[in-house]
C-alpha cells in the first residue's frame, strides 16, 4: 500500500533534528520512497493519512531485552527462583507452545509502545529466532527482532542453565557459538560476570566469572562467523576483561577508570546504558521493591556504575545506546519510553539527544542504520506518531498515537499495563542525582 503522511511535524531522529513542517512523508509498501514538500507532492494512488499536527519521528529500538521473562514486580517473602528448574518446563512440549503464544503476545506489546526493534539478549531456546522469522515471513505484524537466543556463560554463571547455556573450557566456548550461528542468531550474548539478583554478598553484584581466555574464545569465534558480541558487565574487573576480550557492546556497565576508556577506544566497542532495571532496586523503598537491604545496596552499586561508564564514554566519544533489561523486576514490555526519560534525568543528555540515541544512535550500534533510525528516503517505514513534541516533553512517548512497522499502520495501539508497577515507577519520572 502506498501512503502519504502530511500535515505534521517530522523529527528525523537525527541528532541535530528539529521539528520539520510541511513536509510529506510518502511510503510504499515496508519502505521510505519519499520526502518533499506537501505542496509539491503528487499523492495520486496514495491513501493519504493525516496527522493533525502531531508528530512523526523513527521507530525507538531497545537493545536490550529478555523476551521470556515477564518483569513482574516481586512479592515479599517470596522463596528464590530455581530458574534452571523453571526453564526446563520451557521444553515439555505441550508448555512450549503455551509459552511461545505469551512470548508473542509480550513483543506485540515492545510494538504497540513504540518499539520497532528490539534486541534480545538471553531467551529460552531458540525461541527468539523462531518468533523472528515469523514476523519476518509475514505470519504476523511484529517489530524487527535482532535475536541473541540463550546466552553462553560459565557455571555458577549469571542465569547458568536459564537464559544463558554453560561452558567450561575455550572450545566449549566456540563450539556453543558455532551452534548458536547454526540457529541463526544475529549476535551472541555473554554473561561475564554476576548481577544484582545473584549476588550472595554485599558488594559483588558484578563478581567476574568468565575469564579471559573463554572471552576471548567467544568474541574470535562469533567475529569469524560474521557475529557481534554483547556482554553482561556490572563491575570494573568484568569491564576490563570484556573489553580485553574483544565484546562488541557492554551492556549495563560499571564506572571506568582510564585504561578502560582507552579500551573502548582502541576497540570501537559500545555501551548500552540500561538504567531501567537498576532504578527499582537502588531507589525503590522496600516496603514495594521487596529485594532487601543487600538488594538495595548492590543495586546502588550497580546504577551508580551504569551512569558513571554512560557519562564517561560520552565525554570520550564512545558510543552509547539505550536498553530496558526488559524483564527484569519492574521492566515490563511497553517501558522503553522511560529508559529515554530516565537517560534525560540521570545522565544529564537534552531530550532530542536521547530520542537520538534510542533511535539513530541504537541502529548505528546494532549495525542496522542502513535500514532504520532515520526518516529518510530508501529506509524502511518503520515509524511512531505522538501527540506532542518530545523534544519538549519525553513522556509523550508513552502513548504513541500510530506505530508503523515496516509500512504496517496501528493506529492508537493499545494494550494492558501492570498500574501498580506504573504506579512504583512513575516517582523517578522526575527523579534527578543530585550530582
Amino acid at each position: 500500500m502506498k501512503i502519504a503522511y502530511v500535515n505534521g511535524y517530522v523529527l528525523s531522529g537525527k541528532e541535530d533534528m528539529k521539528p520539520e513542517s510541511g513536509l510529506a512523508v510518502l511510503t510504499d509498501g515496508d519502505k521510505i520512497v519519499d520526502i518533499l514538500p506537501e505542496k509539491e507532492a503528487n499523492l495520486e494512488g496514495y491513501e493519504v493519512i493525516d496527522l493533525d499536527e502531531q508528530y512523526l519521528m523513527p521507530g525507538l529500538i531497545n537493545m536490550h531485552v529478555h523476551l521470556p521473562a515477564s518483569g513482574k514486580a516481586p512479592k515479599a517473602n517470596a522463596k528464590p527462583i530455581d530458574y534452571k528448574k523453571l526453564f526446563r518446563i520451557f521444553s515439555i512440549p505441550g508448555v512450549t507452545g503455551v509459552f511461545k503464544l505469551l512470548q508473542r503476545g509480550l513483543v506485540k506489546k515492545e510494538l504497540y509502545s513504540g518499539c520497532t526493534t528490539i534486541r534480545t539478549v538471553g531467551g529460552i531456546m531458540d525461541f527468539d529466532t523462531k518468533e523472528r522469522d515469523r514476523i519476518e515471513s509475514g505470519k504476523e505484524v511484529g517489530p524487527r527482532i535482532l535475536a541473541g537466543n540463550t546466552g553462553i556463560t560459565v557455571p555458577g554463571g549469571h542465569f547458568a542453565g536459564s537464559l544463558a547455556t554453560e561452558a567450561e573450557t575455550e572450545e566449549e566456548v566456540r563450539a556453543l557459538v558455532r551452534t548458536k550461528a547454526d540457529e541463526g542468531v544475529n549476535l551472541i550474548k555473554l554473561m561475564i560476570t554476576g548481577g544484582v539478583m545473584d549476588a550472595t554478598a554485599d558488594g559483588e553484584p558484578g563478581i567476574l566469572r568468565m575469564p579471559l581466555p573463554l572471552v576471548s574464545a567467544a568474541c574470535d569465534e562469533a567475529h569469524k562467523l560474521g557475529l557481534p558480541v554483547a556482554a553482561h558487565v556490572e563491575s570494573p574487573e568484568g569491564l576490563r576483561v570484556a573489553l580485553q576480550g574483544g565484546v562488541d557492546t557492554i551492556e549495563h556497565g560499571a564506572k571506568p577508570d582510564d585504561e578502560i576508556i582507552e579500551l573502548f577506544k582502541k576497540t570501537g566497542s559500545a555501551h548500552i546504558c540500561t538504567l531501567s532495571p537498576a532504578i527499582p532496586y537502588a531507589l525503590m523503598d522496600d516496603s514495594v521493591s521487596h529485594c532487601g537491604d543487600m538488594g538495595k545496596r548492590n543495586g546502588k552499586i550497580v546504577l551508580d556504575g551504569v551512569i558513571a561508564c554512560a557519562k564517561a564514554c560520552l565525554e570520550n566519544g564512545i558510543p552509547v545506546g539505550l536498553g530496558t533489561d526488559t524483564g527484569c523486576p519492574f521492566i515490563r514490555d511497553y517501558d522503553m519510553w522511560r529508559e529515554l526519560v530516565y537517560f534525560h534525568n540521570f545522565i544529564g543528555v537534552s531530550n532530542a539527544f536521547a530520542l537520538y540515541t534510542a533511535t539513530k544512535r541504537n541502529a548505528e550500534i546494532a549495525g542496522i542504520d542502513d535500514k532504520v533510525g532515520t526518516i529518510e528516503v530508501g529506509k524502511c517505514a518503520d515509524m511512531i506518531v505522538t501527540e506532542d513534541n518530545p523534544l519538549e516533553d519525553l513522556k509523550t512517548l508513552r502513548y504513541p498515537s500510530a506505530v508503523i512497522a515496516r509500512g504496517n499502520m496501528i493506529a492508537y495501539p493499545t494494550y494492558k499495563v501492570d498500574k501498580k508497577i506504573e504506579a512504583a515507577l512513575d516517582p523517578f519520572l522526575e527523579y534527578v542525582p543530585e550530582n
